[in-house]
């Protein structure tokens, strides 16, 4: 086979793979996915001659409390899970009853297998209510608040506890003062915020939870968070590569095409 047969093997064999891996790449780049808040430090460093920042992100700590089952539980109890928090009061009579509905309803669109089943996919998120008044908010009150508002207990915890651990974790945490309109006091939580962490308990967006486009905005990028890759994660592009069965098909007809062309060829030439 000459050197042209052999290069037009080539680009039978390799132009649909490179198609392929630059359409999929191009429409994983063309997503805007959810920010990071909260920056902790950026470090430098030399990399091949060349100095390169790496940007750290504030990683919530750990918290444990008591939710309205009276179980002690922990943030970090469920690995791999988003988790939407805000921040209640069960005596409120303003936007605490609001938030707590619109988070129901939030809890709801992740029914799984219909309404009929009524079945919460629960791995994909959890909801974490904080009340700001734990010395009135027992669990007692927790479980009935949360049977009022048809509260799935299985991924959505109404959390009570030492009052200094919940706001030390507000504030210093998820940092529910910042990037704010609305004046968030220091003595007393009452903010109408969600806020959303991704699966390595970053913070990647606030929202406004009496809001319903703030809260459609809250539920995409809910999904986009369930599609980002792990970057710690080895790349499977070789794998990927690999699985793609049909394309390597295709490929192979190609080359078959392509061979006869060629034995047809060199007969009409001799």
């Amino acid at each position: 086979m000459n050197r042209k047969a052999l290069l037009g093997l080539c680009v039978a064999v390799l132009l649909p793979v490179f198609c392929y891996l630059v359409l999929r790449y191009a429409s994983e780049r063309a997503v805007d996915m959810p920010r990071r808040y909260l920056l902790d430090t950026v470090i430098t460093r030399i990399e091949k001659g060349k100095e390169v920042n790496d940007s750290i992100w504030h990683r919530s700590k750990n918290i444990r409390l008591v939710n309205q089952l009276g179980d002690t539980v922990s943030l970090y109890d469920n690995p791999g899970k988003i988790i939407v928090a805000d921040f209640f009061f069960t005596s409120c009579r303003s936007i605490c009853p609001i938030l707590t509905h619109n988070m129901a309803r939030l809890q709801q669109s992740f029914i799984k297998g219909g309404d009929v089943r009524n079945k919460i996919d629960t791995s994909i998120v959890q909801f974490l209510s904080f009340t700001v008044d734990p010395d009135r908010d027992s669990v007692p009150v927790l479980k009935k608040y949360a049977d009022h508002f048809g509260v799935q207990h299985d991924n959505w915890w109404m959390l009570t506890g030492s009052r200094d651990s919940i706001y030390r974790f507000a504030f210093e945490e998820l940092k529910v003062d910042k990037f704010s309109e609305e004046p968030v006091s220091p003595d007393f939580v009452h903010t109408s915020r969600y806020v959303l962490l991704d699966k390595d308990r970053v913070v990647r967006g606030y929202y406004n939870g009496l809001d319903s486009v703030s809260i459609g905005k809250l539920a995409r990028d809910i999904g986009l968070l369930m599609l980002e890759k792990d970057a710690r994660q080895p790349s499977t592009v070789f794998r990927e590569i690999i699985d793609l069965g049909w394309l390597w098909l295709l490929a192979a007809l190609m080359i078959t095409f392509f061979i006869l062309y060629l034995r047809k060829k060199r007969k009409g030439n001799d």
